[in-house]
């Protein structure tokens, strides 16, 4: 039987959270559609590199290599062989064993390539030596895919121009999880209700200006009211300062995930994506951004280039200036046209940007046509 290779080189998480740890498992759900679709199998390698070795040993015991269609693979925000516990790696040839196969039996290889932060001296914290050597480790991983990928896969089309590697490239931005999208045909509240999800700890997130932008709409009187949903141990870390400006009559904090994150997305009108624009934020499509259409929710944004180019494809909500004035005039501006952009994700959003849909791009890309 035809297969489908999926190769992870690092241990899938057992309980998702974060936008990497989400993607890959929400991938494989995609790829497993596609196979029931196309009468093919699916087979899953991932763990550490010693787990990984077993289980490609046990795939060439069976010759199932010989029937392999394409293999889909990820990368991590590390180099691939630096993903072991203690990132020191058990078995340090099993990704060149895997990819040197598959490339001597013309399986073409699609890799996601998640970041490049390590490209930014404001980003990339390390000093100093450990900063040359992991520099030097992912030059290396560069040239690594370089000779193996057929399809290097990005968050978007705009972050291509940062990846030195020679190669196909294709933007996979992240997907919706294929459900019933729960819009109704009622208006927005008054005082209207806009939810935040995500990170605290940092200005480029964008919350304190979105908590600037509040404070300039409600200056006198209640227009709108904000929900904050972050990790109760960030919040913690905040100073006493940052706790004060978020304590307003008007700013709802909650610490919630799961089924009780989205309850509270039925409750609200629609989500901020208020990220500082930079060169890098240009290019990254948060994963919350896929998360908010899922539910419903038309969404207020900065005007980062990626995550505008998706929003506006719908259109699925309103763009502005990363500034306290510019969000005031987002969260006035999707008021007029808060049913439209509702309209609009119930119709669209997912017959374009499911996961499976991510899933049937990457295997035309992959296949070209052939199967």
């Amino acid at each position: 039987m035809k297969n489908i290779l999926i190769y992870y080189p690092f241990t899938l998480a057992t309980n998702p959270k974060s936008g990497s740890a989400i993607r890959p498992i929400e991938m494989i759900k995609a790829f497993e559609n596609y196979a029931q679709k196309n009468n093919v199998e699916v087979i899953v390698i991932s763990g550490t590199s010693t787990e990984r070795r077993q289980l490609w040993n046990k795939m060439i015991s069976e010759k199932k290599q010989e029937q392999t269609l394409f293999c889909y693979s990820e990368n991590q925000t590390i180099p691939l062989w630096l993903t072991d516990p203690g990132h020191i790696p058990k078995d340090w040839i099993i990704d060149h064993d895997v990819f040197k196969t598959l490339k001597r039996l013309h399986v073409p290889i699609g890799v996601f390539y998640r970041d490049v932060y390590w490209k930014f001296d404001e980003l990339y914290k390390l000093k100093g030596i450990k900063k040359t050597v992991m520099k030097t480790i992912y030059k290396m991983e560069e040239k690594f895919y370089k000779k193996y990928v057929h399809t290097l896969f990005l968050p978007s089309d705009a972050m291509g121009k940062f990846v030195n590697i020679d190669t196909a490239k294709m933007a996979l931005p992240p997907g919706g999880r294929f459900t019933d999208i729960t819009t109704n045909d009622q208006n927005i509240q008054s005082p209207f209700k806009g939810i935040y999800v995500g990170g605290i700890n940092s200005e480029d997130y964008g919350l304190p200006t979105l908590v600037e932008a509040y404070a300039i709409l409600n200056k006198t009187q209640t227009n709108g009211e904000l929900v904050i949903v972050c990790r109760e141990e960030e919040y913690t870390q905040l100073s006493k300062e940052e706790k004060e400006k978020l304590n307003k009559a008007y700013i709802e904090l909650k610490h919630v995930s799961g089924t009780e994150l989205q309850a509270l997305y039925e409750q609200v009108d629609f989500a901020f994506i208020p990220r500082k624009r930079s060169t890098y934020n240009d290019f990254a499509v948060p994963i919350k951004l896929v998360e908010y259409l899922t539910a419903g929710l038309p969404i207020v944004a900065t005007n980062c280039s990626a995550q505008e180019d998706f929003i506006q494809s719908g259109p699925y909500g309103v763009i502005t200036e990363d500034s306290a004035d510019g969000l005031v005039e987002g969260m006035q501006a999707i008021q007029p046209d808060y049913l439209q952009f509702k309209k609009n994700i119930q119709q669209s959003f997912l017959q374009q940007h499911a996961w499976n849909t991510r899933a049937e791009q990457a295997a035309q890309a992959l296949l070209g046509g052939k199967k």
